[in-house]
């Protein structure tokens, strides 16, 4: 073991029962994509690094980015995430795609971070997004898929919330307060930061970026008024198109939430696990109308998040939600008695795999127990004997791993036989 290579730090290894897990959360992302219309499609890997420059800003850029010359002396990335690729594909065939383009993805990303409970440096993710249309009725749209997502997974909204705000609704509330628009964004990178600060802190960090102690008392008001929403006509329609949507149990208010501020310019969004055993967001985005003009394209409005498979894994079992999920494809083994009758057992592996069915067949003749350990490992149903008795009658000895009961079929009787016993387990 001393010999052995490790991977490289941050990245993890997926063996089967790791495999099926991952597979298992694909494939929920794909159910509740497609069940809203969503069409899947993928971006490469390797990007050039401008296209990172143009919006994502210094720190992804520079200190977190994965960043290499490629033979050609140009600056290669491995991409930290999909958004701009996105907003890069959209410009190239801007005007030979159906708008509004509803467009999902799910694959790997790197990003050079400190590492952490829910941080890892190479990790899968979720990126859904909405392109084409400006409204709060598209925005609730992908909050309720977030919001589908979460109840899939089993996720009730005891269990996890979707926190809300909107941009617009902010700055227009920094402007009764008498904040300058040069200061907007500093302020609103003081609100993000409010949570990672002890309150005493934050309050003289605001004082130090230039708020005035009323400004700082407003500010304290506005971010602890959980109806403030009630003044923003484009919040109060984003909720009631929640609500008929069926989503608003997941959802709810909170000023405290801002986002991306190069990215997003009206509503954003997060998800956590109400108990917060993990500091970090599920899944987070939000309304950016501004990203395809950046890469080159013409203005676009677009909605979307993205949401990586860590933290959610670990939500997903410390709360024992994840399934009970079969590490091998095949529910059927073949075994094989001896060399001389190994041909015929082959020969019926491959009879079934042609009925459409998954199923093993031990690669080599050793004793019968060995294999049918073997069997149980792999948590397999069936096991097929084709020994000297049965070769000789045309017959094959099925056995259900489950109850533990066996009989002695014709061959010609095996294909329904093993179907019954695998629609029943």
């Amino acid at each position: 073991m001393k010999n052995i290579i490790p991977p490289v730090k941050g990245t993890r290894d997926f063996y089967p029962e790791q495999m099926a897990v991952r597979t298992w959360l694909y494939a929920t992302v794909r159910r509740v994509s497609e069940s809203f219309g969503y069409q899947e499609y993928e971006a490469p890997i390797l990007e050039a690094l401008a296209l990172y420059a143009a919006k994502s800003g210094e720190e992804l850029v520079k200190k977190q980015s994965y960043v290499f010359t490629d033979r050609g002396g140009e600056e290669i990335t491995l991409r930290p995430e999909l958004t701009p690729s996105l907003a890069r594909m959209i410009a190239q065939k801007q005007g030979e795609l159906a708008l509004p383009a509803r467009w999902w993805s799910f694959g790997p990303f790197w990003r050079y971070e400190k590492m952490q409970k829910g941080r890892s440096r190479e990790f899968f993710q979720w990126n859904i997004d909405l392109l084409g249309v400006n409204s709060a009725e598209a925005d609730a749209e992908m909050v309720a898929v977030a919001a589908s997502f979460l109840k899939a997974v089993g996720l009730t909204p005891e269990k996890a919330c979707i926190l809300v705000n909107d941009r617009r609704f902010m700055e227009a509330e920094f402007e009764a307060l008498n904040i300058t628009p040069a200061m907007k964004t500093e302020v609103s990178g003081l609100v993000d930061r409010r949570e990672k600060m002890e309150p005493a802190a934050w309050e003289a960090y605001a004082l130090e970026v230039g708020l005035s102690p009323a400004q700082l008392e407003g500010l304290k008001n506005l971010l602890a008024d959980k109806e403030a929403w009630r003044r923003s006509a484009d919040l109060v329609r984003l909720f009631a198109a929640l609500k008929a949507l069926g989503a608003d149990e997941y959802v709810r208010f909170d000023p405290n939430i801002v986002r991306g501020l190069l990215y997003y310019t009206g509503t954003v969004f997060e998800a956590f696990d109400v108990s917060g055993s993990v500091r970090r967001a599920i899944l987070g985005g939000g309304r950016y109308d501004n990203l395809l003009k950046d890469v080159g394209g013409e203005p676009l409005p677009a909605v979307g998040f993205a949401m990586g498979d860590v933290v959610i894994g670990i939500i997903l079992q410390e709360l024992g939600l994840i399934p009970t999920l079969a590490t091998s494809p095949a529910s059927v083994l073949v075994t094989v008695f001896s060399a001389e009758l190994q041909p015929g057992s082959l020969a019926l592996a491959a009879e079934l795999r042609r009925a459409g069915l998954n199923v093993n067949c031990y690669p080599e003749p050793v004793k019968l127990p060995r294999q049918f350990k073997f069997a149980d490992r792999m948590g397999m149903r069936v096991v097929l004997v084709l020994g000297p008795d049965e070769a000789a009658n045309g017959n094959i000895t099925v056995k259900n791993l489950s109850s533990g009961t066996q009989e002695v079929l014709k061959r010609t009787a095996v294909l329904e036989a093993v179907k019954r016993i695998l629609e029943k387990s």
